[in-house]
């Protein structure tokens, strides 16, 4: 299968989750997630009709993307791009500057230098609070029991505009309690978008609400071993 199929493939499964959840397709927005291929790869997808991706790491991006951006023409109304990888608050400043959405606010030090960068370069990407609803200690993200005051300290303090959460679920868990609990945290605190997903549990997602799923291997393939 080649990646415009890949993207194709994936579209429709996203509609057929959506009929079963009684939902409309249009309210589930699919990133691709393009981090470690290149621009030979992801044009193909753009050629399809793709034009939000996501990647895991900053300086990747920085190297990749504003020439594929400049390629496409005019950024209004064309590419967005989304980071889904965790965000060192040295990078909040690249970050802010490339991203459209950052979906890894997870600690007040990060808050804090988003806030500072998105009040000095006059651009605000949507932003996701990342809940650890696993508390696995080797991942980043907010613990679901600190979720609501996190959550009303990047408004308060910090005066950040919150638009969703996102959630990656253990790995050897069934994905369905960690999109619910996400998905409560949310409705509780007013929150519209829910970035919930992958290639092997986007279905499940989106009957829990996810407005964002961020598919990668279903549409670029298996990465290369090392990442």
């Amino acid at each position: 299968m080649n990646r415009a199929e890949g993207i194709a493939a994936v579209r429709e499964q996203i509609a057929a989750a959506c009929r079963d959840a009684g939902r409309d397709p249009a309210t589930v927005t699919l990133i691709a997630i393009s981090k470690t291929f290149g621009a030979e790869a992801i044009e193909p997808v753009i050629a399809a009709g793709q034009r939000i991706f996501g990647e895991n790491r900053v300086q990747e991006a920085k190297a990749k993307w504003p020439p594929l951006i400049a390629r496409q023409g005019t950024r209004d109304g064309g590419l967005e791009l989304h980071l889904v990888g965790p965000l060192q608050s040295n990078k909040a400043k690249e970050a802010v500057a490339l991203f459209d959405a950052i979906h890894v606010v997870d600690r007040p030090s990060l808050a804090e230098a988003l806030a500072k960068e998105i009040a000095k370069q006059g651009r605000r990407p949507v932003l996701f609070v990342e809940i650890n609803t696993g508390a696995e200690p080797q991942k980043a993200g907010v613990l679901p029991q600190d979720a609501d005051g996190f959550l009303a300290a990047c408004q308060d303090r910090y005066g950040l505009t919150i638009a969703g959460l996102m959630c990656i679920p253990p790995a050897d868990e069934a994905p369905a309690p960690h999109f619910a609990l996400t998905a409560k945290i949310a409705g509780r605190n007013g929150l519209k978008l829910l970035s919930m997903g992958m290639s092997a549990d986007f279905q499940t997602a989106i009957a829990f609400g996810a407005t964002h799923v961020r598919v990668g291997t279903a549409i670029f393939g298996a990465r290369s071993s090392g990442h």
